[in-house]
């Protein structure tokens, strides 16, 4: 499931976020790239120890665990801290498909996280750069996604995906992956649906609230079957 999640971060943070991260020290993108991603890679990347990597990631975590549309979507049972490129001057990263384990190293000891769901959330405003898409392929066909400032695309980090060439501007994100409480992405697309289903009737006070609390109640037993512990 690919999905759009709009206003992450509100105009205010995004000016903020381009502020600082204008005057940041980026370093070689490859640092954090597996062997074979690494020969695909050419980016730039905030080191995930700089305190302004942990103090903008921490304000984009908290922006995701606050959007209904992303926990709908991910139930996430861990993040992993945020990252930053830039891509600018032709710089891309080739097709490749994200490792299936990262290591959140700010705790210890680090914490192995499987990689379920892939996030990418944008910084730079699609005017302001030339090229830069996201690419996917998956069983629908490929897709390719350049979203306004503060909007976030989730998706299968199993996808086969890569980063076309910027070539005027820069394209600036922040991106980070999940381990969902559900491995399958089929059933997180069941219950996604059926949780914006939910969400639409509580709106409507014509709503039958029987009906609602049945829909309620298949929603919990299955997130109760197929989510791990």
């Amino acid at each position: 499931m690919l999905l759009h999640i709009p206003e992450v971060l509100t105009p205010t943070q995004l000016q903020a976020f381009r502020q600082k991260l204008d005057a940041a020290p980026w370093t070689d993108g490859r640092i954090t790239a597996g062997y074979q991603s690494a020969q695909a890679k050419n980016n730039a990347q905030l080191d995930e120890n700089n305190p302004l990597a942990r103090e903008l990631g921490t304000i984009v975590t908290e922006a995701v665990l606050r959007h209904p549309t992303f926990f709908a979507g991910a139930l996430p049972r861990h993040i992993h801290p945020p990252l930053f490129n830039r891509y600018s001057g032709g710089q891309q990263f080739g097709f490749h498909v994200d490792n299936a384990i990262r290591y959140d190293r700010t705790r210890e000891p680090a914490l192995p996280i499987r990689t379920d769901l892939s996030a990418t959330l944008f910084l730079a405003a699609p005017e302001d750069y030339d090229g830069g898409e996201l690419v996917i392929e998956d069983s629908f066909g490929t897709h390719a996604v350049k979203l306004p400032a503060g909007d976030l695309l989730l998706y299968p980090a199993s996808s086969l995906h890569k980063v076309k060439p910027v070539t005027r501007g820069a394209r600036v994100a922040s991106f980070f992956w999940i381990q969902s409480l559900v491995r399958d992405d089929a059933q997180r697309r069941i219950l996604f649906d059926l949780d914006v289903a939910i969400q639409s009737l509580n709106q409507n006070p014509a709503s039958d609230q029987n009906a609602l609390l049945s829909l309620t109640g298949v929603y919990h037993n299955l997130l109760r079957q197929w989510s791990e512990s």
